[in-house]
């Protein structure tokens, strides 16, 4: 197949935050055209954003049951090969199962579901469908995530005995909400987000990075979850003990409530001989400190990276590379993989290298989990999927 692979995308109209972030990506490397949209549940907004896409026109809807109708009918030449579902939590499963019985294979934001049964549904199609999703947890993208990845996956650190994953964010340190701003809105509405607010928003992603980078699974779970701000009704603060299935114990915290915090993600993880550090404000640098030995400092682009980073890194060493790129590298890999596939081909390690349904799975099920022990007088509850 020598062409571009042709993309729909479900929300993300022009006043939507992570639809034009999702654009960006796909649009970075040149493997992916976007050709159709059902931009909002608003008509004219929806047409408005497809016109200053420049969109054809046949191919703006306001609708996406429609879209999804009307692109499964057209000729092999014109079809799209997967649509990009980047609105909120509440309407993530039903176009992702549409899609995949229309045969076209998905990109979800996070997270997968609403709930973690209809996050099981969606790995029954995938399974019976032989389709592709990625899941857009953008941190694991980051070549020195990855880079962290490959030295815990060598043994070099020894067995991982502890865990420190945290995201702090300052945004609704205020009652947002009540003045009516979309992303607050929505996210802080348990109908629309979900059983959780900042631990289904952002705590996933802390959860997520934990598991990626270690390799290792959340077995028990210990939280306390807060509603800091009066009047909100899902939590925007909260912690969770964690113990992981090699015997490893972990600290994840997670809020939004932190006064002048941004998007500062940052991970540690120690080992019996080293440990290692990576935070989002600083991106390009990853910390391996040592027992008995001057610590060291990777940096993105370094000619001694795995081939994960290097694969996964785009410009000279020294030059930043940040969120958009890490995003960017996630629907590169994606779009390679199911190139592959299509053509008949093995993908690549590398290529495969992004999150799936299997994350989608585990991301509902610490939201589940992470609930359930803060509303017990349990001190540790069972990790249950």
């Amino acid at each position: 197949m020598q062409r571009k692979l042709r993309m729909a995308m479900i929300g993300g109209g022009k006043d939507a935050f992570i639809g034009a972030v999702h654009r960006l990506a796909l649009n970075m490397d040149g493997q992916i055209e976007m050709v159709a949209g059902a931009l909002s549940v608003t008509p004219e907004t929806a047409i408005e954003s497809g016109r200053l896409l420049f969109l054809d026109e046949s191919r703006i809807y306001t609708d996406y049951k429609v879209m999804l109708e009307q692109e499964a009918a057209m000729p092999a030449d014109k079809r799209i090969d997967f649509v990009s579902i980047v609105t909120p939590n509440f309407v993530h499963f039903d176009p992702a199962m549409m899609a995949l019985d229309k045969g076209f294979n998905v990109v979800i934001e996070k997270p997968i579901t609403f709930t973690l049964e209809q996050a099981k549904q969606i790995k029954e199609k995938l399974a019976a469908t032989g389709l592709t999703l990625l899941l857009c947890h953008t941190y694991t993208g980051y070549p020195m995530v990855k880079q962290a990845k490959q030295i815990v996956k060598s043994g070099v650190l020894g067995k991982i005995r502890k865990v420190y994953v945290e995201y702090p964010q300052g945004w609704l340190s205020t009652f947002l909400e009540g003045t009516g701003q979309a992303q607050a809105s929505w996210r802080t509405d348990p109908k629309k987000s979900g059983k959780a607010g900042c631990m289904g928003d952002i705590g996933t992603h802390a959860f997520n990075m934990a598991e990626y980078i270690t390799g290792l699974q959340v077995t028990q779970i210990c939280s306390n979850l807060n509603i800091v701000v009066e009047g909100r009704l899902l939590d925007d603060d909260g912690a969770a003990f964690l113990k992981f299935n090699n015997g490893a114990s972990g600290v994840l915290m997670a809020t939004q409530i932190a006064a002048g915090e941004e998007n500062n993600v940052k991970i540690r993880v120690y080992g019996e001989k080293g440990g290692l550090e990576w935070q989002q404000e600083d991106a390009n640098t990853l910390k391996v400190k040592w027992l008995d030995k001057p610590a060291e400092i990777y940096r993105t682009g370094g000619a001694y990276n795995s081939s994960f980073a290097a694969h996964n890194t785009r410009i000279p060493a020294g030059h930043p590379e940040g969120y958009l790129e890490a995003f960017g590298n996630l629907y590169r890999n994606f779009a390679l993989t199911v190139r592959a596939k299509i053509n008949g081909e093995i993908p690549k390690e590398e290529w495969l290298d992004f999150p799936g349904v299997e994350e989608g799975i585990r991301g509902m099920a610490f939201v589940e989990n992470v609930v359930a022990s803060s509303q017990s007088n349990e001190k540790w509850r069972e990790f249950t999927i």
